[in-house]
């Protein structure tokens, strides 16, 4: 697969989605978003998405690093036990950031996303960002009233209410909703676009299909489909150019390698463990 050069990524944009970790459980969520509106929705009717990619307690591991240096390690993890929101079980999916403790001399990175999301529809209630990234600092948070199409987000410590359309998610539920779809079916160079909210306005989200490949990382050799995030926003990309994730060629789908095209090289996250997952993986050829 051909691969264009682009401009080299800030050093924050590429560790911000590489480093695929979570530094603490985030135990409860923002009481002062949770009680913003008044609601049960436990028996509101939503759409259904099936769901054989993912459930409770899956968690995934990676090395991650440019070359033969590594960098960091982290993972993806979804809690073992539901988080309920407004009535709503949902799985309460989180990742990270962190960089090795040596190297935070050049750069200290320390990160934590978290989304809540809902197990019969595959769409968010509730989502958080904290972005540590050498000097800068991004704290944001948001709830999303599914059923009259608001989100309720706080950044600089102000509350906003804001029009959403249907469904509109977070870029945390936006990769695990991905990973419910048939991607395997697609024809190469496909973009299936996504709503995404994000502190103060809804964009579209890209994910471009890129066609299969087979690769090998430490937990073992995959056969895969390549999907490349495009036309993004946001803490996890900003000012960054083209990014790749593998993903298992089966029902899992499960994520077995990140990486980003710069000027001096490839940088990469790749798995070396995995517990937890749905089921068998098929594309596992060894």
């Amino acid at each position: 697969m051909k691969r264009k050069k682009i401009i080299a990524p800030s050093n924050a944009a590429i560790i911000a989605f590489l480093f695929i970790g979570t530094l603490a459980a985030l135990a409860q969520f923002d009481k002062k978003l949770y009680d913003l509106y008044d609601a049960d929705f436990s028996k509101e009717k939503f759409r259904a998405v099936k769901n054989e990619a993912f459930g409770f307690g899956e968690k995934f591991y990676y090395k991650v690093g440019y070359k033969f240096i590594t960098a960091g390690y982290g993972y993806f993890k979804i809690l073992s036990k539901p988080t309920y929101f407004k009535g709503r079980m949902c799985y309460d999916a989180q990742f990270g950031v962190r960089s090795l403790k040596k190297l935070d001399f050049l750069y200290k990175v320390r990160d934590n996303y978290r989304s809540l999301i809902d197990v019969k529809g595959i769409f968010p209630w509730y989502f958080e960002q904290h972005i540590r990234e050498g000097g800068y600092k991004r704290d944001f948070r948001a709830v999303f009233d599914q059923k009259n199409h608001y989100a309720y987000a706080v950044y600089k410590n102000k509350v906003k209410k804001y029009a959403i359309p249907p469904y509109a998610r977070d870029i945390v539920s936006a990769y695990y909703y991905v990973r419910t779809l048939d991607l395997s079916s697609f024809p190469k160079d496909t973009i299936i676009k996504l709503h995404n909210f994000y502190k103060d306005s809804t964009y579209v989200l890209g994910v471009k299909f890129h066609g299969k490949e087979t690769v090998e990382v430490p937990a073992g050799k995959f056969r895969c489909v390549v999907v490349e995030p495009v036309v993004l926003k946001g803490g996890l990309f900003r000012n960054i150019g083209s990014i790749y994730v593998w993903l298992t060629d089966d029902e899992r789908k499960m994520p077995v390698k990140v990486g980003a095209q710069i000027i001096i090289g490839f940088v990469g996250a790749e798995l070396y463990k995995y517990e937890g997952v749905r089921g068998k993986i098929d594309a596992k050829i060894r």
